[in-house]
């Protein structure tokens, strides 16, 4: 199967025929097959006028086609022409070319004449047009002797050419010797005939070498004229030379020089007449003299010029028209108008019209009998002539053919049969030339048969057309239909467009479209069909254009281009520059979809685009670089109109670099005073180059400019040529003059002196002038040297001075100064603020009044009053000790202030001070006064130790800042149960004397949260909040039922000394953190329930890892559904110890501390009445007297003052199968109980049994409670800080699998008693 690429255009038209196409006799889209029989076609012919070079080998063209080949045969002006007696002829093998050969010997000339060649078979003859053989002609010029022109400036002058006829007519132009054109305008221009034409002559316009030229494009040659001269002079030149001596008939044209109207050089007269021929262009000129030079317009009357086919050549003198019709003959007038006013010319036109076709004959197959048409039509000015030949013979000597009937252009054929086979031309001839057309009649009876390729595969576009090809043929003509599918029905036309040549046209492709199509063609001989394949692709795209881009020079630009094509074609992407390739330069990459440029220069700036294509369409996008930089410096500055005060710059700007410049800047240099230092002088805008700049006296300024526009500023220009201003007396005087003294008896007088540059001349010194304000002393005034200070000695203590500083130089004083206040030296003050009061506010705050000192007494400044403060003892201790004193200012003529931040209950003594310029003046008497209590801080620390199983053990220190005389502490907690919600508010009142407290008859396994203050007079202090937890009940006793109701017990207040000579171990809570705790398991023979407590964030997945104890077997993992807290494990052994621990799936995911739990027996092991075995009751016995041994040593060891650690207890009663219950820091810590020990509840492991309860201990626990029966698993670390959360879930209800009505054994119960 063929692949066949679908045209990106339509190349057919679009007719609409019957979906059954009988179609007509004419087979113009059909081509007999070579195979078959058929008269000669003409297939190659030379043109009919024939220009050869004569110094080449002529070739006369005639090719044919025919079945049998036919032979060939030549006439040479209207005989037989017989090359075989020609030895420089021959006719080419299977061909009827002629070549002949005359590059050796032979002339081109002898060949010349009217030839025409015949091609003939059994079928017919077919014959060429009348081709005339001339050879080209390129003559030289004559000789002629040409005397120099001389003319009078103003005058017209035509220049001629009269190039030699040649054949084709010659190419005309105007060249120097130097072979350059001459320049051409509205003044000088070239007419159709090869003159060159002026309107008017200029001085410039002389010149000894004006040459016409003329090339022969058939024999590439070039023939010149000889050169012509031309002077042009003025009456002035001729007055002052030769004037007298020459007569007016000496020079051209004779008329002096003056303004004149126009006048037409040609054509001449009012109206001329013009004939064209059909198709061709014409060419209607008009060229006027005049001073001035006249300009030329066209219009046509009764009509308009056409717009699209309308052109104007040589400054508007010439007017083009191309393809002319009969339509454009008429009248067209031009019009030579300048200021002194216009001329007219009229050009009638008509336009005649060689022959042309109307309907040319067309080929004709038909099989026997049946009946077919010859049509030949033509046109032309005149009407033509149509005749008719036979086999090249005129029809009317030709043989009667009965089948045969003639009708002026039309040749009608009826029952036509083999013999009526035979080629007929068709002449159509006027006085401007002929038509002949060869049209042949093929009698054949033929099946069909498919001409185009079996199975062809064709690719197309979606939303394309698509053109499916069936070249057929047969004889008679066949019909043709199109199917779709291997099943379809017949094709209509109102989707599809069926064309005479078999080809199927889909206007539109789309997706659907994509199928097998097949075409059936029948006559009454047969029928035949040709199967072709659609394939409809998705159109290239691009998805990401590439952007306008603005860089600057030297910079990195990159250009996206994102294409998404079909998947089945192969797509390659292309980047053009302007169009064309991309430069061989390493600077530009292709990575991808991106064009990289680096280094970016001027060159860059262009019109970059991608150009995706695939083997059936092409898209492109495009975009521009546009290459900016700062502009380049300016140039060429001149300084003009130079005065005394102002100068006028004018620069040259440089290169904007694709931004246009906004403003210039522009600088100055003082090279006497600061050389080589620029300083800013003004701006001016973009648009300006010339600037007025204002100058100072005395500076020797040299200029420079800066160019700015969008990308920054360019380098500066070259500095102009210095220019001095003249001297003049300073126009400003010193700036921040001062007054200020720096001792009691002196003033100083300071000033910002003036800058070289303001010095306006030589000499620059200062006069220094002063008195008392308020004296009537006359100026004091001396005159210093180029410095900015000087002081004035023997003045008293801050007096008010007036002072002036002057500027002057050599040439004289600036202007009369400002005059400023100033004061000589302070003094520190002389009194102490008087009759000083405190009032106190509250414990923190304290207002202070005082009387103000006099104001000569402060011999300066007023800068404010400063109040000295200072704690000298506290109320509560009565112990002096020195406090570092505390200075508050007050700015300003104050007559009180607060102090705040004072300490509560304190003593604190103040003085008050006034401030200067020069410091502070005496204190006044000290003030005393004393802060009332506030309320105290919060206490030290609060600690809770000794945790039991119902009580806690608070210890405190009072606070640090008790802002008065502590007379009680409050304390109030509340439980919080496993939901971490508050129970009920306890408030209770401790003797400020007390800093222990302990709690009884609490919860078990409760956490409790204490909030404690401190108490003065003035109210409760802040609070300061711990949380505890009391320990759990492992042997699952009950508490006492005392005090149940209200949740805690009666408080005893210990003040024993031996309660305080060793103070006990205190535990802090652990900090809540997410995590999982509580992990217990409610087991049975063979199933587990597990269940836990999690503290953290939502949504978290669990799962349950297990496995046998102490084994070293990897861990059974089951993944718990959703986010329950509780599992079901299954399938376990009966009587064996399992480890099991619970984690969190995800990357914040941790684990639980192992738990071990231990199914229950066999049912059949579960016996009641073990205890009444005997062997069992003293088993028992002998294990209840030596745990009765061992408290009573564990007893008096803690009598003696040693520690009893839980470890050992744990070791003496494990369970071998049991591990060590860890925590992650560390075993169980060792602590002192404050109660006795019938109090002490200490936890041990369980035995080898599930208790009675089905409570299941857990091992390397973190901090588990235990979710079924009652009691807690409380562990504390070393520092006795509680391990697990708040407690877990009481009085919940059995585990499935866990109930059971058996009595508790008797190893139970001493479980239980352990």
């Amino acid at each position: 199967m063929r692949l066949k690429i679908m045209p990106q255009k339509k190349s057919l038209s679009v007719l609409q025929t019957p979906l059954i196409l009988f179609l007509c006799q004419v087979m113009s889209a059909l081509e007999v097959p070579l195979d078959l029989v058929q008269p000669p076609t003409i297939t190659r012919q030379s043109p009919k006028d024939y220009i050869i070079d004569p110094r080449e080998n002529i070739e006369i063209q005639c090719e044919a086609k025919g079945k049998p080949p036919p032979s060939f045969s030549w006439t040479r002006n209207g005989t037989h022409f017989d090359i075989d007696k020609d030895p420089l002829v021959k006719m080419l093998p299977n061909s009827g070319t002629l070549v002949i050969s005359i590059t050796i010997e032979g002339k081109a000339e002898t060949y010349e004449g009217v030839y025409q060649c015949t091609a003939r078979n059994e079928r017919g003859a077919a014959i060429s047009n009348n081709i005339v053989i001339r050879p080209s002609r390129s003559p030289l010029w004559t000789k002629e002797k040409l005397e120099q022109i001389t003319i009078l400036k103003g005058q017209s002058l035509v220049l001629p050419c009269r190039p030699p006829l040649g054949l084709p007519p010659p190419i005309i132009f105007w060249m120097d010797n130097s072979f350059q054109r001459l320049p051409q305008s509205e003044r000088v221009s070239q007419g159709l005939n090869g003159d060159l034409y002026f309107s008017n002559v200029l001085p410039e316009d002389t010149r000894e070498d004006y040459i016409c030229y003329a090339r022969f494009n058939h024999t590439q040659t070039i023939q010149q004229k000889q050169p012509i001269s031309v002077k042009v002079h003025s009456m002035d030149e001729l007055n002052d030379t030769i004037t007298a001596n020459l007569s007016d008939s000496e020079f051209y044209g004779a008329k002096s020089y003056i303004e004149r109207p126009p006048k037409l050089l040609t054509p001449e007269g009012r109206t001329s007449h013009k004939e064209e021929l059909r198709e061709n262009v014409l060419s209607l000129e008009c060229i006027a003299e005049g001073l001035p030079t006249p300009s030329i317009n066209w219009t046509k009357e009764d009509g308009e010029l056409p717009i699209n086919r309308t052109f104007y050549k040589n400054f508007k003198k010439t007017l083009n028209i191309i393809h002319v019709s009969e339509a454009d003959s008429g009248k067209y007038k031009c019009t030579a108008r300048n200021s002194l006013g216009f001329v007219e010319h009229t050009i009638s036109v008509t336009v005649k019209a060689a022959p042309y076709w109307i309907t040319a004959p067309r080929n004709l197959v038909l099989s026997p009998g049946e009946d077919g048409t010859l049509i030949c039509r033509a046109n032309g000015n005149p009407k033509p002539n149509i005749s008719w030949l036979i086999n090249g013979v005129p029809i009317e000597m030709a043989p009667d053919d009965p089948s045969r009937k003639i009708d002026g252009d039309t040749i009608l054929f009826s029952d036509v049969q083999e013999s009526s086979s035979a080629v007929y031309q068709c002449n159509a001839s006027n006085e401007y030339g002929y038509l002949l057309a060869n049209a042949f009649v093929n009698v054949l009876a033929e099946p069909p048969r498919i001409l185009t390729e079996v199975d062809l595969r064709y690719q197309v576009i979606t939303d394309r057309p698509a053109m499916l090809d069936c070249a057929f043929f047969g004889s008679p003509i066949p019909t043709i239909e199109w199917f779709k599918g291997t099943k379809g029905s017949v094709l209509q036309e109102n989707t599809y467009v069926f064309h005479d040549n078999g080809t199927l046209e889909i206007p539109v492709a789309q997706k659907d479209s994509a199928d097998t199509y097949t075409c059936v063609v029948r006559n009454k001989l047969g029928m035949a069909k040709n199967d072709v394949h659609l394939e409809v692709k998705d159109p290239t795209r691009i998805i990401k254009q590439p952007e306008y881009k603005i860089v600057q020079r030297g910079g990195r630009v990159s250009f996206e281009c994102t294409v998404k094509h079909d998947p089945t074609l192969i797509a390659t992407l292309t980047w053009l520059k302007d169009y064309g390739e991309l430069p061989n330069d390493g600077r530009f990459s292709i990575d991808n979809d991106h064009l990289v440029i680096m280094n970016i220069s001027d060159e860059d700036d262009a019109t970059y685009t991608c150009v995706a294509n695939t083997s059936l369409d092409i898209v492109s996008a495009s975009a521009m670089l546009r290459v900016v930089d700062r502009p380049n410096p300016p140039f060429d500055l001149e300084l003009t109109s130079f005065l005394e005060r102002s100068v006028q710059l004018s620069w040259i700007p440089g290169e904007e670099n694709n931004s246009p410049i906004t403003e210039f800047i522009i600088e100055y240099e003082d090279a006497f005073h600061e050389p080589g230092i620029w300083h800013h002088q003004t701006d001016v805008p973009g648009i300006q180059t010339t600037a007025e700049l204002k100058l100072s006296p005395y500076v020797k300024y040299s200029f420079r400019v800066i160019a700015v526009n969008s990308i920054g500023r360019s380098l500066p220009s070259e500095a102009s040529e210095y220019y001095m201003t003249k001297a003049a007396e300073p126009e400003e005087n010193p700036t921040a003059v001062e007054g200020i003294g720096s001792e009691p008896d002196n003033l100083v007088i300071t000033w910002q002196p003036l800058k070289g540059f303001d010095s306006n001349g030589p000499g620059l010194q200062y006069k220094v002038s002063w008195r008392q304000k308020d004296g009537d002393d006359e100026w004091t005034s001396v005159v210093v040297a180029n410095v900015s200070k000087y002081i004035v000695s023997g003045t008293p203590t801050f007096v008010p001075y007036l002072v002036k500083v002057q500027a002057l130089n050599n040439v004289g004083f600036a202007p009369e100064p400002g005059i400023i206040i100033g004061h000589s030296g302070e003094d520190l003050p002389m009194v102490a603020p008087s009759n000083v009061r405190v009032n106190v506010v509250n414990s923190t705050l304290a207002e202070v009044h005082w009387e103000p000192v006099p104001p000569k007494s402060i011999r300066g400044h007023l800068k404010g009053y400063r109040i000295y403060y200072w704690k000298v003892k506290n109320s509560s201790k009565r112990n002096r000790r020195h406090v570092e004193k505390k200075i508050l200012t007050f700015n300003g003529n104050k007559t009180h202030g607060m102090l705040p931040g004072l300490e509560p209950f304190s003593h604190y003594t103040l003085n008050v001070r006034v401030v200067n310029g020069k410091g502070e003046g005496p204190a006044s008497v000290d003030q005393v006064f004393n802060t009332p209590e506030g309320v105290p801080g919060a206490p030290l620390f609060l600690k809770i130790v000794n945790p039991t199983l119902d009580s806690l053990t608070l210890e405190w220190d009072p606070p640090s800042h008790p802002n008065g005389i502590l007379t009680a502490y409050t304390l109030k907690f509340q439980p919080i149960n496993s939901t971490h919600e508050l129970g009920p508010l306890v408030d209770l009142k401790i003797p400020a004397n007390m800093t222990s407290l302990i709690l009884r008859n609490l919860s078990y396994s409760t956490r409790y949260k204490f909030y404690f203050y401190a108490q003065t007079a003035a109210g409760t202090g802040s609070p300061i909040t711990e949380e505890a937890v009391t320990t759990v009940d492992e042997a699952g006793v009950h508490p006492p039922a005392v005090g149940a109701d209200k949740g805690y017990s009666e408080i005893h207040f210990s003040t024993s000394p031996a309660m305080h000579t060793s103070r006990p171990t205190f535990y802090k809570v652990r900090p809540v953190i997410p995590r999982i705790r509580n992990v217990t398991a409610a087991a049975a023979d063979t199933y587990a329930n597990i269940s836990w407590e999690y503290e953290g964030p939502d949504h978290v997945h669990f799962y349950v890892e297990y496995g046998v104890a102490g084994s070293k077997e990897e861990w059974r993992k089951d993944i718990v559904n959703g986010s329950r807290s509780f599992f079901g494990l299954k399938g376990l052994l009966p009587g064996t110890s399992y480890k099991v621990r619970v984690g969190a799936e995800g990357d914040s995911g941790f684990v639980s501390s192992e738990a071990v739990f231990e199914t229950g027996p066999a049912m059949a092991s579960r016996q009641v009445d073990i205890a009444t075995q005997g062997w069992f009751i003293g088993l028992m016995c002998a294990v209840a007297l030596l745990i009765l041994i061992l408290l009573i040593v564990c007893f008096i060891r803690r009598n003696k003052g040693g520690k009893y650690p839980v470890k050992e207890k744990e070791d003496a009663h494990a369970d071998p199968e049991i591990q060590p219950m860890k925590e992650d820091d560390g075993t169980f810590g060792e602590y002192r109980s404050l109660e006795s020990d019938a109090e002490d509840h200490k936890p041990l492991k369980k035995g080898s049994r599930t208790p009675s309860d089905r409570t299941v201990k857990k091992e390397d626990s973190d901090d588990s409670l235990v979710d079924y029966g009652e009691g807690v698993n409380g562990q504390f670390n070393e520092d006795g800080s509680f391990i697990g959360q708040y407690s877990g879930k009481k009085e919940k209800e059995p585990a499935e699998g866990n109930e059971s009505s058996e009595a508790p054994s008797p190893v139970n119960a001493m479980n239980s008693f352990v």
